[in-house]
């Protein structure tokens, strides 16, 4: 396994959390391994086997994420689809949700606790009004295994499972980075759609392995965070 447990005295890679002690609201056991909500002051925070993904503190590149893929779509789509990849905290449905421009939109989420703490849980706080948008649909699948077997096209794909692509959560998550995992992300959209990728730091690697697998107009954007280097977005079009 590539990812390593932030211990609570230091800070993760995309939080500005408080340093107020966390409090488990739940935790699971299931196919990918052990994962946690923490509620911490006013904030929550979700840890998959040990390593810190996200929390509610900020959500500035999550955001990103989203409103750089619809600003990257050749002008004149109309209704313009989008899967995202990891609901985690909600941040990227939420904000696909408030932008009217976006016609269907997917998330797919393979930890069903997660799905949980959204639809019957404290984080349906964020999301209940996107989760009843009759736009939403939340597939409970492994976006690598979806990526790879569907059929359907979209015009988007926004890509949060990971905190990189060099900082999986699981060592299964690789393959998504791969020329074979980006060849499906590639087959997965329509002619030029738009592929974004968070990451936790910047990749010239995966810029290359982007560019490797016939992308286009392959770019990285940066948001600031409170320590260390900042968040990006990585961005490609599949040639139209």
């Amino acid at each position: 396994m590539s990812s390593t447990p932030a211990p609570d005295d230091l800070a993760p890679a995309r939080s500005g959390r408080a340093a107020e002690a966390p409090v488990v609201l739940d935790r699971r056991d299931g196919p990918f391994g052990e994962v946690v909500l923490r509620g911490r002051g006013e904030h929550f925070e979700i840890i998959a086997n040990g390593c810190f993904l996200m929390d509610t503190s900020d959500g500035r590149s999550e955001r990103l994420l989203v409103d750089a893929a619809l600003a990257a779509l050749p002008a004149g789509r109309r209704g313009p689809s989008v899967l995202i990849g990891g609901l985690g905290v909600g941040f990227s449905l939420v904000r696909a949700a408030e932008e009217g421009r976006w016609g269907r939109i997917v998330v797919v989420e393979r930890e069903e606790a997660i799905v949980d703490w959204h639809r019957d849980g404290p984080l349906g706080r964020i999301s209940g009004a996107a989760l009843a948008d009759p736009r939403t649909a939340i597939l409970r699948a492994d976006l690598v295994d979806h990526l790879r077997t569907a059929t359907e096209r979209y015009d988007a794909l926004c890509l949060d499972i990971d905190n990189g692509p060099d900082w999986t959560v699981t060592e299964g998550n690789t393959g998504l980075y791969s020329a074979t995992g980006l060849a499906h992300c590639r087959d997965r959209l329509h002619p030029g759609g738009v592929l974004a990728v968070w990451s936790a730091q910047p990749s010239p690697a995966f810029e290359q392995a982007l560019r490797n697998a016939g992308f286009s107009e392959v770019r990285t954007e940066e948001i600031a965070v409170a320590r260390g280097v900042p968040d990006v977005v990585h961005l490609a079009l599949r040639p139209a």
